[in-house]
């Protein structure tokens, strides 16, 4: 249980981290907050890509499902980050404001 607990704290702190580098700006989160973005990204990544077919249900993880995976992750924390911004924050994504 604390294994899973601890790979699921760093693969939303890589996650977050990924797409706090991905959108451009200073973002003044702090390291919990890139790690609930992280793991919320994932969350709607993953449910994203579940509604598409490109991962399925089954046990077994193919190498197109998990860089699927990966790459919805990403996307669903990057469009977290930007809603962030933009509705809490109120500030551009571009720009001096930015």
């Amino acid at each position: 249980m604390a294994g899973a607990i601890l790979s699921l704290l760093t693969s939303g702190l890589i996650i977050g981290l990924l797409a706090r580098f991905a959108v451009p700006g200073k973002d003044p989160l702090r390291w919990w907050q890139t790690i609930l973005l992280g793991i919320a990204g994932s969350v709607a990544g993953g449910v994203t890509a579940g509604l598409l077919g490109f991962i399925d249900a089954d046990d077994t993880i193919e190498v197109g499902e998990a860089t699927a995976s990966l790459l919805f992750s990403l996307g669903g924390a990057i469009v977290l980050l930007i809603l962030y911004r933009k509705l809490v924050q109120k500030r551009p994504l571009t720009g001096p404001g930015a």
